[in-house]
């Protein structure tokens, strides 16, 4: 299979895909076509989406995200490169899963159904499902962002951040990787190269659960690599350095056959 010049970056929970910006112009100066699809229920201005909420976001699930990049990915002319943080680490296992893509890149994934997550991630977590709030948007505090993605930055920094990324979110999505099948990954099946990225400081989705998430793929010839980044947040594709991050993926896609 031809290595393709085809970018699909997909955005996690508490974000929307104007998070990706910065990433979009560093892959089209290597060359890459780039695409930053939103989730569906988040299209649009951060802080718009803040005042208003999106009517279709609380219907939006799990599968709705793996399958509206499926629709997209299906339009295009070669198979991409998928590269997704936080809950769209696991998009793109799913992708890989359904051969969708040429090779992918979960940057502090979430974990599949199947495999169990510690329970750090799910008091951290916790308020964005909590199935005592019905299909109520979330919408994480400043505190929460502080805590769950910005907590390697000054409050300034943070202050910063918030206003540019934070955005409501569907309980759904989360609720679905826990209790939907549709959320396990089969792990033993031979699939297209992937590559786990973790950051030290992440509080939501730790280097260990990174790492348990990349050796659980037991087919001997298909590759799997793993890299820890030393004083990084869930906040790694924001926070200073992110550059970094961005290349040791061009790295790695340079060396893939």
């Amino acid at each position: 299979m031809k290595k393709p010049k085809t970018l699909v970056l997909i955005h996690g929970m508490f974000v929307n895909n104007t998070s990706w910006q910065d990433w979009k112009t560093y892959f089209e100066a290597q060359g890459y076509t780039v695409y930053t699809p939103a989730n569906p229920g988040h299209e649009g201005n951060p802080n718009d989406l803040r005042t208003n909420i999106h009517p279709d976001l609380t219907k939006t699930g799990f599968e709705d995200v793996v399958m509206n990049i499926v629709k997209l990915i299906d339009t295009l002319p070669e198979k991409p490169i998928v590269i997704g943080h936080s809950m769209a680490g696991l998009v793109v296992q799913k992708l890989i899963e359904l051969d969708k893509a040429y090779a992918g890149v979960s940057i502090d994934g979430a974990p599949p159904k199947n495999i169990m997550p510690p329970f750090s991630t799910i008091k951290i977590v916790w308020p964005a499902i909590d199935f005592f709030k019905g299909n109520s948007p979330y919408l994480g505090t400043r505190d929460w962002y502080n805590r769950a993605f910005f907590n390697t930055l000054s409050e300034t920094e943070a202050a910063s951040a918030y206003e540019a990324i934070a955005v409501p979110e569907s309980r759904k999505i989360g609720r679905d990787t826990v209790l939907k099948a549709f959320s396990n990954v089969d792990l033993k099946k031979p699939h297209r190269p992937l590559f786990f990225i973790a950051g030290e400081k992440d509080t939501i989705f730790p280097p260990t659960l990174t790492r348990k998430i990349a050796s659980s793929y037991k087919d001997a010839g298909s590759v799997v690599d793993f890299k820890e980044f030393s004083g990084r947040s869930h906040f790694i594709c924001g926070e200073a350095g992110w550059q970094e991050v961005a290349e040791s993926i061009l790295d790695w896609l340079n060396k893939l056959n």
